[in-house]
């Protein structure tokens, strides 16, 4: 049973900065569960959601690369606290791209993590809240996706088609209960970009996941980080071919 009637919070990827930031928004009244890799290293973020007034917080252990694993964690985690009502998918990995381009087996885990991983645990957590009838999913695609470019083509391509993914599934949901939300940030300032230049639009972890709260609260399928990349990509989907593929990251 749920330890709380306020709803029961799951980040997928617990240790993520924009994982934490979100669950510290929805904390307050809920039952969160941090789900990572080395789930009894997750004490200094659990301590931060029980400060932001969460009504219970649990660490759970997930590893995002282990398909097999994706099912049972999600029926554990229902026969243990519940439905779950919000979902959060906040891992992946950006990869390197120039060894990507000589190293298939780097892009294949840069795809594993970004794209398969994230489809399989859609699917298990999609059909539990159908059976509940309720609940909401956030997935985070990228910008990136948007329109694949040269210099990130690998981590472009994972978020492409895990947008259209994610856009799929929403259609599916329609009349169910269950929502999906779809994050579009462009680049995010923090431990995964370490040491590169940002670029023009860059958001914070706090920002994107200050953004996704409100989209969640307003019932939104897509929300944008910032809101002014969205008519910037449309104009850039127009772009001849021969100036898009000098465009930077």
């Amino acid at each position: 049973m749920n330890d709380t009637g306020a709803g029961l919070v799951v980040i997928f990827g617990g240790r993520s900065e924009i994982g934490t930031e979100l669950a510290l928004r929805l904390a307050p009244g809920a039952t969160v569960i941090l789900a990572a890799r080395g789930a009894d290293r997750l004490g200094e973020q659990a301590s931060m959601v029980r400060a932001a007034g969460a009504a219970a917080v649990h660490t759970w252990e997930f590893d995002a690369d282990d398909l097999e694993s994706h099912g049972p964690l999600v029926t554990s985690i229902i026969a243990e606290h519940g439905p779950i009502d919000t979902a959060v998918l906040a891992f992946g990995i950006l990869g390197d791209q120039s060894r990507a381009e000589k190293d298939a087996a780097h892009t294949v885990a840069v795809v594993h993590t970004d794209y398969v991983a994230q489809v399989s645990l859609l699917t298990h957590l999609a059909a539990a809240m159908r059976t509940a009838r309720r609940g909401s999913l956030v997935v985070f695609s990228s910008v990136a996706g948007v329109r694949v470019r040269r210099a990130n083509y690998v981590y472009g391509s994972a978020k492409a088609g895990l947008d259209s993914f994610a856009s799929g599934l929403a259609d599916a949901l329609h009349g169910t209960g269950v929502r999906v939300l779809i994050a579009r940030p462009g680049f995010v300032i923090g431990r995964m970009t370490r040491g590169m230049t940002p670029a023009p639009l860059s958001s914070t972890p706090a920002q994107v996941a200050a953004a996704i709260a409100r989209a969640l609260t307003k019932g939104r399928r897509t929300v944008w980080i910032p809101w002014a990349l969205r008519p910037l990509f449309f104009g850039m989907r127009l772009l001849p071919q021969f100036i898009w593929r000098r465009i930077p990251r």
